[in-house]
């Protein structure tokens, strides 16, 4: 009996259940006054609505893909197992960003209420509801490839469990790119009519978006980043396992399922360090501390169990990358380092000003990830050749439990301090919960940026899985720099990256323009402000969800499509094809979501009484590059995190179809 995958398995169960833990707890707060509860009653239903009809488009895809899978497998050397685990993962997937979005829908109004109190309570409601997520995740990606692994042992699931990380990767696409699309064009048509246009306060209930906007929080940054997060633990692992054939450690296949048992328990611990007056500190306290129980564990069952230290080398390198990565981002966008608040000073010139400066921040701001990425992947392909890689982004993902929850508190705290403004509890309350939301920005950056890297470096791991296995067929197969058909694939995939941004800006522009129309057209026939009527929030709601669930399908069909055709075409190429997406696919979404934090904290810099404060002409200046900046971090510059690594699934799933040919 494989004592791993039972240790995995077990490992995951506990996460689970001390995520069930949380819920009672958090279940058991105060849910505030009638208001409160009415306002996050709204949110939880829209978000709900929201994933209920997204999930029905999925679902069409699903079956659709398992099918295909079916065929080939029929015809080709593909396991029929593959299309059952593409299943399995689909639904892993979707399970942990639905349980993570419920519990944050359930939390916003408990965090609010507990910031009577003081913000330290209301930090650990946000957190706790957060760790949801954070263990969900890590605990439903163990027991999943847990399970396949148990049934057909290490070696011969890695290439069934290709089909787990595939439906992993799908879902997740879908859920970010809908999500983003969702949560943008409520945003802009909150913030451009109601903050810009009529200067009223940015939760003023009398905006018809502001419902909305509060939803689109949690179907983007919480069911899409928890989906694109699961994802990339998931496939890190598989990879781990699949290269883990190549080379001779006794335990390599079964290895990765170790570390990721370490992390879990390394997550487990660190959340005990989340407590300090400062919220920014309590959640730094808590990373540093999983990171370093996790490096000393890792370190000792690697040396107990292979007796050789260089896997745990590749993986310290992976781990202590996201690090740099995560501090990176956090110099580039908060609001209380230099970068964002240039941003800010430009605002005193006008709008252009601001999103000249921004863009400039968001170039300079690839420089550390990338040369830190680069650094890391040559030392971990030392350490342990191309199965080192596969473990420096197990590293970087293994305490993935705290790091998720302390990216998830964000979208929490943001829906506490609007619930705060939108039920009227007073400007103490209103302050408390905006300094929560102001380090939720903080750390959901940071958790843009690590989610960013550790795709990137996923995929790397993943690019070299697919070389390795499609040398074993085609040994004669020529992926040097000399080939034409290498060359043309790069050039397709160093294009698609901008072809995909394009697509997902231009869907946020489409949904926000009739969401911007419609608040427009309330306001004037409704007369809201001269408290005349009331906003139609539900409309605003449904024209979120439709435009997001219409323009989601086009640029998420391509990571699925171009692989195969360019597979079915030639090898070479799509070795090229998956080169130059993820080399530009990284540094485009360093670009936007850096620049796209900078502008959202120099912002929040503004609002704080800095420049003029809310209202002066740097504010206005300021509402417009953030709402610039909107679809740049939270739709396009995510969604290219699993853009990259759907493609190498893709070709890892369909490489049977491939040498066929």
């Amino acid at each position: 009996m494989d004592i791993f995958s039972i240790t995995a398995i077990s490992s995951g169960v506990i996460a689970l259940l001390v995520a069930a833990a949380l819920v009672y707890i958090i279940r058991r707060q105060s849910p505030g006054n009638k208001k409160m509860q009415e306002l996050s009653k709204t949110i939880h239903d829209g978000a709900l609505a929201f994933l209920k009809e997204e999930y029905k488009v999925i679902s069409v895809f699903i079956v659709v893909v398992t099918i295909l899978l079916l065929v080939v497998s029929y015809y080709t050397s593909l396991p029929w197992q593959t299309s059952i685990a593409f299943i399995v993962g689909a639904i892993f997937s979707a399970t942990a960003g639905n349980i993570g979005m419920r519990i944050a829908t359930t939390s916003n109004a408990r965090t609010a209420e507990a910031s009577k109190k003081d913000m330290g309570k209301g930090l650990r409601v946000a957190f706790s509801s957060g760790a949801v997520m954070g263990l969900s995740v890590v605990g439903l990606g163990v027991i999943g490839i847990g399970i396949f692994c148990l049934i057909y042992g290490a070696a011969d699931a890695a290439n069934i469990l290709f089909g787990f990380g595939f439906g992993a990767s799908s879902i997740a696409l879908f859920a970010r790119v809908g999500g983003g699309i969702y949560t943008k064009s409520a945003d802009i048509g909150a913030d451009l009519v109601g903050k810009v246009e009529e200067n009223i306060p940015e939760d003023d209930p009398r905006n018809p978006a502001v419902i909305a906007d509060n939803v689109g929080d949690n179907v983007g940054d919480v069911a899409g980043m928890g989906a694109d997060l699961f994802e990339s633990y998931v496939d890190s692992i598989i990879s781990g396992i699949s290269l883990g054939a190549l080379v001779s450690y006794a335990y390599s296949q079964t290895y990765p399922l170790l570390i990721a048992v370490i992390g879990i328990f390394s997550s487990l611990i660190g959340m005990v360090f989340v407590r300090a007056k400062n919220p920014y500190t309590a959640l730094r306290n808590g990373l540093f501390a999983a990171a370093i129980i996790f490096a000393i564990a890792a370190f000792v069952a690697t040396y107990l169990l292979l007796k050789d230290l260089n896997p745990f080398y590749a993986i310290f390198v992976g781990l202590i990358d996201g690090l740099i990565i995560g501090l990176s981002t956090e110099y580039f966008t908060s609001h209380k380092k230099l970068p964002a608040r240039k941003i800010a000073e430009a605002s005193q010139t006008g709008a252009a000003t601001n999103i000249l400066k921004g863009l400039s921040v968001g170039m300079l701001s690839t420089l550390i990830p990338i040369i830190s990425t680069a650094i890391a992947m040559v030392l971990a392909y030392q350490f342990a050749n191309f199965y080192g890689i596969a473990l420096a982004a197990i590293g970087m993902l293994s305490t993935l439990g705290i790091s998720l929850a302390t990216d998830c508190y964000g979208p929490v705290a943001d829906n506490a301090a609007g619930i705060s403004e939108m039920a009227n509890l007073g400007e103490e309350i209103r302050k408390r919960t905006e300094e929560l939301d102001a380090v939720g920005n903080t750390t959901a950056a940071m958790g843009k940026g690590f989610a960013i890297g550790s795709a990137a470096i996923t995929a790397l791991a993943l690019i070299f899985t697919f070389v390795s296995k499609a040398q074993t067929f085609t040994p004669n197969m020529d992926i040097s720099l000399t080939s034409p058909y290498l060359m043309a694939g790069l050039f397709i995939g160093a294009m698609l990256p901008f072809i995909f941004s394009a697509l997902t800006l231009g869907a946020v522009g489409n949904t926000a323009e009739k969401m911007v129309n419609e608040v427009r057209r309330q306001f004037k026939e409704y007369k809201i402000l001269e408290g005349k009527g009331k906003p139609d929030y539900e409309k605003c709601i449904r024209i979120a969800t439709r435009g997001a669930l219409r323009e989601m399908i086009l640029p998420s069909s391509l990571a699925v499509i171009v692989p195969i055709v360019i597979g079915i075409w030639k090898l070479e190429a799509l070795v090229g094809l998956l080169a130059g997406a993820t080399a530009t696919g990284f540094l485009l979404a360093i670009f936007l979501a850096n620049a796209g934090g900078g502008w959202d904290n120099a912002k929040k810099y503004i609002e704080e009484g800095n420049l003029g404060g809310k209202g002066s002409f740097a504010h206005k200046a300021a509402v417009v590059g953030d709402t610039v900046g909107d679809p740049c971090k939270d739709t396009s510059g995510p969604s290219l995190n699993i853009l990259i690594k759907l493609m190498s699934i893709v070709s890892l799933v369909f490489l049977p179809l491939f040498i066929s040919i």
